[in-house]
């Protein structure tokens, strides 16, 4: 099973609490990124890209634990960077499970087989391990050779001690979909609980921008990669049926910018995940005061071709939510990888890509400085 019938009971009730209370936007997924830094520099990455006194920032275990508690999300997804770096996430994830929150904890593995005796297998923990793909897709991806190697030695090791194992996997225009399929037949033989697959999305700092998928692209690769898995059901994702239907086409859905809210050492992210357009302090003024309508595919121009699940899965769970049953159509028949594809949203209205990155680092950098300048007048007075 690919999402544990406990995860599902728990997210489904909270989906089924907030609809009841009338709240029309709530977190899913709190994305907790306690630090930037990584130990790999792979091409399609824009999250590495800072200088160092700001890859050098971590949140300490008190703010990780302070926004889990601010956002009230069902699950966590720890990522970064390389989240395995931070000498403090095993206290923050204990503290994350002992809220009764379902961590996943994002790596690439690197690290992983040494720190295992960290971590405790739970029914609320998962490792995420990033796999792009084959042994030459995913090494190509990471820019570095051996890495798939390492990762999968990390998986078998982590299965061996009782650990819940998935991976995450980011597929680019160079996938090829019987590659893809044999890859996905691979983890499963290793042991792997769950896939979690995604189309790569465009970072505006990405080293390399050639790669990325447009939707258009994104719904053929997907239902070529289904059809040699029966439509999907021949692998264990840890996504709803619906979020993969709609990869293939099959479902005309908006983003939900806010069911995955991020947290980072600049503050929470507005207005998501993957585009960084300004920080505010608390998870309130992020939900309360961000212009939602502004942002998603048709709206915004850095929004056009994303199909990614962290805007895209909260949709497509308040859906099989609010309809079981073409959920549940879809999870026993399969994804549909043939047919005419739903409409695809007009861009002709979106406006237009506003480039303020550098911005956020400036004033990061200034308010690093200030710190350090109080702190080296306290030591002197």
């Amino acid at each position: 099973m690919g999402i544990p019938l406990r995860q599902k009971i728990a997210v489904g009730a909270y989906v089924m609490r907030q609809t009841l209370a009338g709240r029309k936007r709530y977190p899913l997924v709190l994305m907790l990124e306690p630090l930037f830094r990584c130990n790999l520099a792979c091409a399609g990455c824009g999250k590495i890209d800072y200088p160092d006194k700001i890859l050098n920032q971590r949140l300490s275990v008190d703010e990780c634990l302070e926004a889990v508690d601010s956002c009230g999300a069902p699950v966590v997804s720890i990522a970064g960077g390389e989240p395995l770096l931070h000498r403090e996430l095993p206290q923050v994830v204990k503290g994350i499970i002992a809220r009764g929150k379902f961590v996943y904890l994002c790596t690439n593995a690197l690290l992983m087989e040494k720190k295992l005796d960290q971590y405790q297998p739970d029914p609320h923990f998962v490792w995420s391990v990033h796999l792009d793909g084959d042994r030459e897709d995913h090494d190509r991806s990471v820019c570095q050779e051996g890495v798939f190697d390492r990762a999968v030695a990390a998986i078998k090791a982590a299965k061996a001690r009782g650990f819940r194992v998935n991976i995450n996997c980011t597929l680019f225009n160079t996938a090829d979909p019987q590659r893809t399929a044999a890859f996905f037949d691979h983890v499963r033989e290793i042991g792997v609980d769950a896939i979690t697959v995604s189309p790569g999305y465009a970072y505006e700092r990405a080293p390399d921008q050639q790669h990325f998928l447009n939707r258009e692209t994104t719904k053929r690769l997907f239902r070529d990669i289904f059809r040699r898995g029966r439509g999907g059901r021949a692998w264990s994702f840890s996504q709803s049926s619906l979020f993969l239907d709609f990869l293939a086409g099959n479902q005309e859905y908006r983003c939900t910018p806010w069911g995955n809210p991020t947290r980072t050492v600049f503050g929470w992210q507005r207005p998501c995940y993957l585009v960084g357009e300004g920080y505010v302090r608390t998870f309130r003024e992020l939900m309360e005061e961000t212009n939602w309508d502004s942002y998603g595919t048709g709206n915004y121009e850095k929004c056009a071709n994303c199909m990614v699940h962290c805007g895209y899965e909260a949709t497509a769970v308040k859906d099989a939510v609010a309809n079981p049953l073409k959920a549940l159509k879809v999870a026993l028949r399969g994804v549909r990888t043939d047919g005419p594809m739903a409409p695809e949203i007009p861009l002709d209205e979106q406006r237009p890509a506003e480039y303020v990155f550098s911005r956020h680092v400036e004033r990061k950098l200034a308010e690093i400085t200030e710190t350090e300048a109080r702190a080296k007048r306290a030591s002197a007075a």
